[in-house]
């Protein structure tokens, strides 16, 4: 059986979070007929349910539907490594009733794909960063024969190409963290590209690839279930909520470190206003215990990056893993 016939469905159906309530978010601006929100506000969410992006987009828009008293829904768009969703985001009206949750990926992208339909930087407004997480190393343990990184290094020079690796896409955080990591410890393990970390999760846990680079919020209670081991985690401290995984500087990669990060976008033409007024709700929600305490269980840090801040935090980003694809020359499979 191949690759291709065990991935999951590419796209999932809207994902309704939380329940519509009678009240109103008295967020007036100008040109607004009634207050904002007057009807749910889709979010799109540029990779298959059950993903990294899922774990933190579900609490977080459930609990912001909470506090406005109107719904906040998910619509999953996967495909092309999370450029089909930013695509369509990107083309979306500016009425404040479209917004888009992106992640790393999108900052890599434009060094991996020769051309998009969209930019990060000009078609949309930053509204905020979500999450931070770091990425790690987790193995199937029934096909990989290893306890630790130092073991899973060993067994990778003894059988070059004999490991696989699953990823969210080409040009995703889990491809780049992959190449980065051949590149640093002078391995060969063979990338798998599938259409969301969701997908290539599930065929991690039922064996049908070796390991995956992946982003701890989509790993975490798999690892803590005992369907998949993690061996390091890509950071310099070690991760809220499981004190038991070893960095990368313990595990004797003190120059691998990758982060999964999550935000939140406008499209380009949305009133200042509404922007404002769901950078207000967004960190309102970030901010609460129940967000605080979810987050640290997912192995995340609960960020304090807004606006233009934000935005220069997504530019700095974009140079940094262009430095990074051309070191390791990582490609499109």
């Amino acid at each position: 059986m191949s690759f291709e016939s065990r991935r999951a469905p590419t796209r999932r159906d809207v994902l309704r979070t939380g329940a519509a309530a009678a009240a109103t978010l008295a967020v007036p601006f100008a040109g607004a007929q009634g207050a904002w929100p007057n009807k749910p506000v889709t979010v799109i969410v540029p990779f298959p349910a059950g993903g990294g992006t899922d774990a933190f987009a579900r609490p977080l828009f459930g609990l912001m539907s909470k506090n406005a008293g109107k719904q906040f829904l998910i619509d999953n768009k996967g495909g092309a490594g999370g450029n089909v969703g930013a695509t369509v985001a990107s083309h979306a009206a500016g009425d404040g009733y479209t917004f888009f949750m992106g992640a790393v990926h999108h900052t890599i992208a434009p060094s991996m794909y020769p051309k998009l339909d969209y930019n990060i930087e000009t078609d949309f407004i930053p509204v905020g960063l979500i999450s931070s997480v770091p990425q790690v190393i987790v193995v199937n343990p029934q096909r990989v024969p290893v306890t630790d990184l130092k073991g899973l290094l060993e067994y990778a020079r003894k059988n070059p190409g004999k490991l696989n690796y699953g990823s969210a896409g080409n040009g995703t955080s889990h491809h780049l963290a992959g190449e980065l990591f051949k590149l640093q410890t002078k391995t060969f393990i063979t990338h798998i590209p599938y259409r969301g970390a969701g997908p290539a999760l599930q065929d991690l846990i039922a064996g049908q690839v070796d390991m995956m680079f992946d982003g701890l919020g989509s790993s975490a209670n798999h690892i803590k279930g005992g369907r998949i081991k993690a061996l390091a985690v890509a950071s310099e401290r070690r991760a809220p909520g499981f004190a038991d995984v070893p960095t990368s500087t313990e595990a004797g990669l003190p120059t691998y470190q990758v982060a999964t990060w999550y935000g939140l976008w406008a499209p380009k033409n949305t009133p200042k206003e509404i922007v404002e007024a769901m950078r207000a709700e967004m960190k309102k929600a970030l901010t609460s215990d129940e967000l605080v305490k979810a987050w640290n269980g997912l192995g995340a840090e609960t960020p304090n990056l807004y606006g233009d801040a934000f935005g220069k935090f997504v530019n700095g980003e974009i140079k940094r893993w262009a430095d990074v694809v051309k070191a390791s020359g990582a490609k499109l499979d």
